[in-house]
């Protein structure tokens, strides 16, 4: 797609656009990466199908339906706390024309980013149920396409992997805590 005209508001966000020229000159239009970043913007986007694959495994595992139960719970709580958070702290989108954009977004809000959010907290919960470390290598993959997507600075898509993995947590706590 193409650029946003326009320059950045302050240094930060122009560093930040920096940055995200950089790794979209690496990654942008390489094989296969703009398909897989816009799959999963569509996927992620209001938490959706996070708490997808949580009904369904509630709905079919139920001897730890509990745990998906939080699943879905908590990438709903996180989604909806980084979108108060957007609202409180207004930042603005990329606004460079060193970044190109790669998805339409729901706001012009930039952070934190929501998907990063339900993303890196559905991880810790699949982490959780699974007893495995694996889905943690979602938290970044889903950060970097946000970035490679234009459509978030690195700072939004680490503030929102750490909000969601708190939520994450709190989450599974309040789950074993009323068991």
């Amino acid at each position: 797609m193409s650029s946003k005209k326009g320059s950045s508001t302050n240094s930060w966000d122009s560093a930040e656009a920096g940055i995200l020229s950089t790794l979209q000159g690496t990654l942008f239009d390489a094989p296969g990466v703009l398909p897989a970043a816009r799959g999963m913007s569509h996927f992620g986007e209001h938490a959706l199908g996070w708490m997808g694959i949580a009904g369904a495994g509630a709905a079919v595992d139920k001897r730890r339906r509990r745990k998906w139960l939080a699943m879905g719970a908590g990438a709903f709580t996180a989604h909806a706390a980084s979108v108060v958070l957007k609202r409180i702290v207004r930042r603005r989108r990329p606004n460079d024309p060193r970044v190109k954009i790669g998805v339409g977004t729901p706001s012009k809000l930039s952070f934190p980013s929501s998907h990063a959010t339900s993303t890196s907290a559905a991880m810790v919960h699949l982490a959780d149920i699974t007893g495995s470390k694996l889905p943690y290598a979602g938290i970044p993959i889903m950060m970097t396409s946000r970035m490679v997507l234009g459509v978030h600075y690195p700072t939004d898509t680490l503030a929102g992997a750490l909000l969601g993995i708190g939520v994450a947590r709190a989450a599974i706590d309040i789950e074993r805590r009323t068991a």
